[in-house]
């Protein structure tokens, strides 16, 4: 556990996160991004912006991230790319948990999107925690000298499949697009014991106790299944991303983070901005913006404020 003590720790980096961060950290706020890939959110995943404000020429998601990520930084946050896998938060000083790491704050943004997902795959559900899992760098070393697969298609998939690959003796990534959103040089896919199946999809993870294998079917070669230990899933949805809460936060039926117009949750110093809210529409300017009034009504609660501080360039 580090000693030091931050003021606002935001758990996410999309435009709702970055947005709290620009605006905690340019209020002379102590501020930290922990934020589990800089390509696994839904901006990243898109090939053209052109309708955000301010912007001349289109930009990829990609590029207006970092445009974003540079302005936080420049106000003085930090930024660490780690996967977050548990809080306590109803203390006065709240706790963020990582795989290696305790963070402390006084205050806490969750900006974690909607890009979580409900089990599909047939045996999913059923073998959670027996040989499916969703965190590579939490379970990889549960693997050592076994194979695995890692099914999804994108940059964080791969990068996954990179760590699985320091301890498992092969990994299959499987991929249910031709096409991974990674240029053909990644260096992740030059890994001697890295296997990638392209135009794959699992149709179901089978075993007793443990996974044995799964069975898959692509377009050429009909079905065909695969023995493996650990299968390791990186697909996406439509579902807020809130399992790393516990349940220690008021959600709604759609399992959304329940916040009233200034971001502010169930739980005193807790906040929440963007899709994690399930806001009626999902735009890149309107998760900006709830990452704004997060930050600001941060201030107001660290500092006990009666209102809000609008502006510190004075």
């Amino acid at each position: 556990m580090s000693d030091a003590i931050y003021d606002v720790i935001i758990i996410g980096g999309g435009p709702a996160g970055l947005s709290a961060a620009q605006y905690s950290a340019r209020s002379n706020l102590k501020t930290v991004v922990l934020d589990k890939s800089q390509t696994a959110g839904a901006l990243a995943f898109a090939s053209r912006i052109e309708n955000y404000p301010g912007l001349c020429s289109p930009l990829s998601g990609k590029e207006l991230l970092d445009i974003f990520r540079k302005q936080a930084t420049d106000f003085g946050a930090e930024y660490i790319e780690k996967q977050v896998v548990g809080t306590r938060l109803d203390d006065e000083i709240k706790e963020v948990f990582t795989m290696d790491a305790t963070y402390r704050g006084r205050a806490v943004i969750i900006a974690t999107g909607s890009m979580g997902r409900k089990p599909t795959i047939k045996g999913e559900a059923e073998f959670l925690g027996r040989g499916v899992s969703y965190c590579a760098i939490c379970d990889a070393a549960f693997y050592r000298g076994k194979t695995v697969c890692v099914i999804g298609d994108s940059e964080e998939a791969v990068k996954e499949a990179g760590i699985l690959a320091r301890f498992a003796e092969t990994v299959y990534l499987i991929s249910p697009s031709k096409n991974l959103k990674v240029e053909d040089d990644y260096p992740t896919l030059k890994i001697q014991n890295l296997k990638v199946l392209r135009s794959h999809t699992v149709t179901s993870i089978e075993g007793d106790e443990i996974v044995h294998k799964v069975r898959m079917v692509d377009g050429e070669r009909g079905e065909s299944e695969l023995a493996l230990s650990g299968v390791f899933v990186y697909l996406h949805g439509s579902k807020p991303i809130v399992d790393f809460l516990g349940g220690t936060i008021e959600l709604s039926e759609e399992e959304c983070i329940v916040t009233n117009k200034m971001m502010e949750s169930s739980i005193s110093g807790v906040f929440a901005a963007g899709d994690v809210n399930c806001a009626e529409v999902r735009q890149v300017v309107i998760a900006a913006s709830n990452g704004c009034i997060a930050a600001l009504s941060a201030e107001k609660y660290i500092h006990h404020r009666k209102r809000h501080k609008y502006d510190w360039s004075k």
